[in-house]
């Protein structure tokens, strides 16, 4: 899937103008993105060195910070919009973290690898872990700590009431809004609190 695809399918859900934090921006290229074509200002949130160096060569403001300690330096609704784009999956804390972000934002934005995508059920039918564009690593060397379902996001979501405001799958740049937990290999939804 192209990477700037992903980034057009997030950005319009971000209002123009948005004060954006964006929990673990890697090396910043969407809040890039979101200053230079939605004319959004914010921070980014990294604990990677290379990244937080990549994100200051960026001209974007980076906060080197490890998520699983918290947001805890930000004030309740200090930003319009909060992302998580590929983040949750890599979190001890993804439950907190998520409430957190609903604290932190007037409204958030997740996307994570869809773990029900069909390929990925193929593979576990066929009694190996999926490896594919978007899970590309083998079990026993993946960064991701866990792995969900757009369902299960929409459980979470509830159970921590959560209102969803949007919810689509992103599959090869394109938006899948029909079955998108068989048919999609990411799941996105924006959220605020209920």
């Amino acid at each position: 899937m192209s990477e700037r695809l992903v980034m057009q399918a997030i950005a319009a859900l971000v209002p123009r103008g948005s004060r954006v934090l964006d929990l673990g921006c890697g090396d910043g290229q969407l809040l890039d993105y979101l200053q230079r074509e939605r004319a959004c200002s914010g921070y980014g949130i990294e604990i990677d060195d290379a990244n937080v160096l990549a994100c200051v060569k960026r001209g974007v403001n980076v906060i080197q910070l490890n998520l699983d300690e918290g947001l805890s330096i930000f004030d309740d609704s200090s930003f319009d919009v909060v992302l998580q784009i590929d983040t949750l999956q890599h979190l001890r804390n993804t439950e907190n973290m998520l409430v957190e972000t609903a604290r932190v934002g007037r409204t958030g934005i997740v996307a994570f690898p869809n773990f029900a995508h069909w390929p990925n059920r193929l593979a576990v039918a066929r009694g190996r872990m999926p490896v594919t564009k978007r899970l590309p690593y083998q079990w026993y060397d993946t960064p991701n700590i866990r792995v969900g379902t757009f369902k299960d996001f929409e459980v979470l979501a509830t159970r921590n009431r959560l209102q969803i405001l949007d919810a689509f799958g992103l599959q090869e740049g394109r938006t899948i809004r029909l079955m998108p937990n068989a048919r999609a290999g990411t799941a996105v939804f924006k959220f605020e609190r209920g």
